[in-house]
């Protein structure tokens, strides 16, 4: 019993309640949160369950951004955060959805390769529509236009330190996909 509820103190102190947290920047906060929900992220993609990934990724993403929201003082609710996550899934454009294709077919096609290749993919994503997500908070909160361009340019270079950050997660990763 005492395990457990370690265990949701800590979900409830790294997650549930991040924005709370006066020991961290927002910027800090905010990159928690990406990592956290990247390694989930790429723990669940290497499940065997061909091309269900986007539907139950894109809840979880879209969570990940009801809390970045959260961090910026950008309120939303959950339902409010799914039509977001559409919203600059689209700005991001067709390499979100080729990169949902790319993952079915590691998992269908190339079997072999899915955990090598799917990790670092899956993470990098996630990572990276959060980052994008933070900026689009960020320009909304002040009012600001969102450059369609600064959003692809961000996700690009998002998406090359999530693959990197996922290296470093690999362990906790593993762990999550065994847990599955």
């Amino acid at each position: 019993m005492e395990l457990i509820d370690k265990a949701k103190d800590n979900l409830k102190r790294e997650v549930l309640d991040i924005e709370k947290r006066t020991d961290l920047t927002n910027d800090q906060k905010v990159t928690r949160i990406c990592t956290v929900f990247a390694t989930s992220c790429a723990a669940v993609a290497v499940q065997p369950i061909p091309f269900a990934d986007i539907f139950v990724l894109t809840p979880i993403q879209a969570f990940m951004g009801k809390k970045i929201a959260d961090i910026r003082g950008f309120n939303i609710t959950e339902a409010g955060a799914k039509e977001i996550f559409k919203e600059i899934a689209g700005l991001v454009g067709l390499g979100f959805l080729s990169q949902q294709l790319v993952i079915g077919a590691y998992k269908t096609v190339l079997p072999f390769i899915s955990g090598v290749t799917t990790i670092p993919l899956v993470f990098g994503l996630t990572y990276g529509m959060g980052k994008v997500m933070d900026y689009y908070f960020e320009k909304k909160i002040k009012g600001q236009k969102i450059d369609p361009e600064m959003i692809k340019i961000i996700f690009k270079q998002a998406k090359a330190e999530g693959k990197e950050k996922s290296k470093e997660n690999k362990a906790e990763i593993n762990k999550q996909k065994h847990q599955l």
